[in-house]
């Protein structure tokens, strides 16, 4: 082991920075950070640092580094642009026993400063000895993504009830199991949905009941029975394609996941992000060819739950519209199974940027609507579509291309009025034709537009022969 990894308690404690750059503006900060009294020895010092001294945050000790500014101090930072001066600090440093940081000079280091994950008091730090420091820097990035910041919180209730899960269970073995069971239980979930009374309230009765049955029985129980498992559902959604535009939570999510539920527009670059053993289950939907029922599809989650398995259900796009989210959450909640939710990027707004079409615009819409053309056949036609200044964006459209055009026509848009549809958007396959609305039906059959595919109607769809920037160019012909 190169380095020793060591969190070291600085609250209130001096640290001599050598420097007042930008470099050394960084450090102060993450010090300051962590409660140290800092003083700066530096000739110039930037604005940032004017105002700590103002402040009363830092200190300057003087323009010019002397050996004796050291003495009292627990660290020291070199962080000039004068490689003989960071070396004579550095030394100076050595020789009191005082732990040093040279910038950009790994051989001059006795401590480096790592990439740090803050989720105080969980603090998770990322180090390659100032070997590779941008490899540190991507290990902390994708460490960002796999602890949200309910981890704090959570670490904070267990350090106020670590003194009563000690002294009720004194043995490690049994301790360890609490641990283990607890954070499999509901603290954990409503830490992470930020409901903070409840997962104290949570935790005191995982404690209280625990403990009902006395200490050895409970520690023989805690080590003879299986943890016990607390199923639940997290729908997310996947955006319409792009893998890049998950959000961290649904990150999250996939990577906890032990079934995976997913629909026919989920891209395989989506799953692949998942957690390699999860189990996948492919209950994709194709309109007119249900592959996989709706009663099917709650039937699945609600057994896999049951079972103590943590469920991902996944939808393309956003579950919430036009996804049936709402029908699956009523589902789980009429059967006692605890669920969450992860929106997604719908693929309105998303295929929308990626042909290069705003939404709204204030030359050409004022306001957008979200339609679908295939709804219940209990729905009436009354709602009209349309409204002058309005961007139209329809889901689900192409295979009624041409009723949704006599549609149109009848409530009053105008037959020039533009349209665009993008197929497979956001996608490297994406395609986008473009039309007036009296072609709307030629344009669709003879480019072979097929789903999934979106409409949009309005002025602003025109707009994306000239913001092009995604994939293929525009069909406008």
């Amino acid at each position: 082991m190169h380095l020793f990894p060591l969190f070291a308690d600085l609250s209130g404690r001096r640290v001599l920075i050598v420097g007042g750059g930008t470099v050394a503006e960084r450090k102060a900060a993450l010090l300051l950070g962590a409660g140290a009294q800092v003083d700066v020895v530096a000739a110039e010092l930037t604005s940032l640092f004017g105002r700590w001294i103002e402040a009363g945050k830092v200190q300057r000790r003087a323009d010019t580094f002397g050996e004796e500014q050291l003495d009292a101090c627990w660290l020291a930072v070199a962080a000039t642009n004068d490689r003989a001066l960071n070396a004579r600090v550095a030394a100076a440093a050595t020789a009191r026993r005082i732990f040093v940081n040279v910038v950009d000079d790994p051989p001059l280091c006795t401590f480096q400063v790592p990439s740090i994950v803050d989720r105080s008091p969980l603090m998770i730090a990322v180090s390659t000895g100032g070997a590779a420091p941008m490899l540190a820097r991507l290990a902390r990035e994708r460490i960002e993504t796999l602890f949200d910041h309910s981890w704090g919180t959570l670490a904070a209730l267990l350090e106020r009830a670590r003194a009563r899960i000690r002294a009720r269970y004194a043995a490690l073995p049994a301790r360890r199991r609490f641990y283990e069971t607890l954070l499999r239980g509901p603290v954990m979930r409503l830490a992470a949905a930020q409901r903070f009374e409840e997962a104290q309230a949570a935790l005191d009765a995982e404690l209280n009941g625990f403990a009902s049955t006395g200490d050895k029985s409970q520690h023989a129980s805690l080590e003879a029975q299986p943890l016990p498992e607390h199923g639940s559902v997290t729908l997310i959604g996947a955006g319409p394609g792009d893998p890049g535009l998950i959000t961290l939570n649904a990150l999250r999510a996939l990577n906890e996941a032990d079934v995976i539920l997913h629909d026919r527009l989920v891209s395989a670059e989506v799953l692949d992000l998942a957690r390699r053993d999860a189990e996948r289950i492919d209950v994709g939907k194709i309109v007119g060819k249900h592959h996989t029922p709706q009663a099917r599809i709650n039937e699945l989650m609600l057994a896999e739950a049951r079972k103590g398995r943590r469920v991902v259900r996944v939808k393309g796009g956003d579950a919430f519209i036009f996804g049936r989210g709402g029908e699956e959450i009523e589902y789980l909640r009429e059967h006692g199974i605890r669920y969450s939710i992860v929106p997604g990027i719908t693929a309105a707004i998303a295929c929308a940027a990626y042909a290069g079409i705003p939404l709204t615009h204030r030359d050409h819409a004022q306001s957008v609507r979200f339609a679908t053309a295939h709804r219940r056949r209990s729905e009436g036609d009354a709602d009209a579509l349309t409204a002058h200044g309005e961007t139209l964006s329809v889901y689900m459209g192409v295979a009624e291309a041409e009723p949704l055009r006599e549609r149109l026509l009848a409530e009053g848009w105008p037959a020039a009025t533009p349209f665009a549809i993008v197929e497979n958007g956001t996608r490297p396959e994406q395609r986008v034709v473009l039309g007036t609305l009296a072609e709307l039906v030629e344009r669709v059959q003879m480019h072979r537009v097929h789903a999934p595919a979106l409409l949009i109607v309005g002025a602003v769809a025109a707009l994306a022969a000239q913001n092009h920037w995604f994939a293929a160019a525009p069909l406008d012909r």
